[in-house]
């Protein structure tokens, strides 16, 4: 199937001319990312938080500490989400009421899965260092057996998503068009700056290939 099933849980109400349930949408949307933000809740209150995840095929893999209160709600749920939005613009109208945003963003619902063949946690560390900045994990020192087992590491199964998309201009009431006020679309953009080297590295290392490579449209693991 190319498509995700359309389904209560998934099917957006609200502006569906911009929604695609199309997976190659939804995973080019996931995999030029690298922050995700997740829904749990923590007794009665429910919590939202950042976190880093990498994608392999129909799953999505997040990690913390044993103890992360988070992971550990999640593993207590038969079906959780998470969401990915990147901000292309601010899109400003000739009336306050129809300012509005372009955006891609990126819905998922999956079943929480504890990983814990050692194998396995290793290759989501990887996959979530390589989401993060490509290349780094060759770079650097991998995780011994003590970080190792003192990491929690789930797997989402994706079994819904959808993704919205917002691409366009102001879109004004004709009774505002004659008013001398400017409207249009603000682009952003999301790149590196300057590198600013730990004081305490070793004389002579030279800036790394992962860092000097990096921008936001280079991300993304295999389907």
């Amino acid at each position: 199937m190319t498509q995700f099933e359309k389904t209560p849980l998934n099917k957006v109400v609200r502006g569906p001319k911009r929604a695609s349930y199309d997976k190659d949408v939804v995973f080019g949307i996931l995999d030029s990312h690298f922050l995700c933000h997740i829904p749990y809740d923590f007794g009665e209150v429910p919590i939202t938080i950042p976190t880093a995840y990498g994608r392999k095929g129909d799953r999505v893999y997040i990690h913390g500490s044993n103890k992360n209160r988070m992971m550990l709600s999640l593993l207590d749920k038969e079906k959780v989400s998470l969401t990915v939005t990147h901000m292309d613009g601010l899109v400003l109208a000739r009336s306050v009421f129809h300012h509005s945003m372009n955006y891609r963003s990126v819905t998922i619902f999956g079943t929480p899965v504890l990983i814990s063949d050692d194998e396995e946690k290793m290759e989501a560390l990887e996959l979530v260092t390589e989401q993060i900045i490509p290349g780094r994990w060759d770079e650097a020192r991998i995780p011994n057996e003590k970080e190792l087992n003192g990491t929690l590491v789930i797997g989402i199964d994706i079994t819904g998503a959808y993704a919205k998309i917002r691409d366009e201009g102001a879109n004004d009431e004709v009774a505002d068009m004659d008013l001398d006020v400017w409207a249009g679309v603000l682009e952003l953009e999301t790149r590196p700056t300057e590198v600013v080297k730990n004081a305490d590295c070793k004389e002579g290392l030279e800036t790394p290939e992962s860092v000097k490579n990096f921008k936001f449209s280079n991300h993304g693991v295999q389907s």
